[in-house]
């Protein structure tokens, strides 16, 4: 899906990083003729230094706004100071149910089902310090039956993901451009 058409507003992928080596964005980068890098975390000494070596990616394609897809791991204290208000997380539940530490990939799934919720969702909000507890963006539900399993539910709300996930980043470079 090409998430720049969808947004009908100037934006530009410049950079995409990836801390799993297998990760098919990069690949899909490649194909594109886009920056990308592969930054594991096996590869640093710490988590300070790997932290910085995002940052300075970032910074060196003069990045505007952080877009987050998959990635598990917590961001890095410098990178959220240094991109405050501009860093954009999709979460596949209705927040702030079903998110924290943890809380991802089937994970959620499982859990919305186990809960007996009749609607579960995708959330994209702003990342803070702690998962999953910036400001909502965007949300969209989806509906959940007592015949779903967590397949049937990841399904639906990846469905979702992709609706909203353009319609937010639209609504963040909109307000950063006031």
């Amino acid at each position: 899906m090409d998430y720049l058409k969808l947004l009908k507003q100037p934006a530009q992928v410049v950079l995409v990083i990836s801390n799993n080596p297998n990760a098919y964005a990069l690949e899909r980068s490649k194909n594109e003729n886009i920056k990308s890098v592969c930054a594991e975390r096996k590869n640093f000494n710490d988590e300070k230094s790997f932290n910085n070596a995002i940052l300075e990616e970032l910074k060196n394609a003069d990045v505007g706004i952080v877009c987050l897809a998959g990635y598990m791991r917590m961001v890095g204290h410098e990178i959220i100071k240094t991109y405050h208000g501009r860093i954009l997380n999709i979460h596949p539940a209705l927040l702030p149910k079903f998110g924290g530490k943890g809380m991802y990939g089937h994970r959620v799934h499982e859990a919305v089902i186990k809960a007996k919720e009749s609607k579960s969702g995708a959330t994209v909000h702003f990342v803070e310090e702690e998962y999953d507890t910036g400001k909502i963006i965007i949300q969209q539900e989806v509906e959940v039956s007592e015949a779903d399993a967590s397949h049937d539910v990841a399904k639906k709300v990846l469905a979702v993901e992709h609706q909203v996930y353009p319609k937010a980043i639209k609504k963040a470079i909109e307000f950063l451009s006031k």
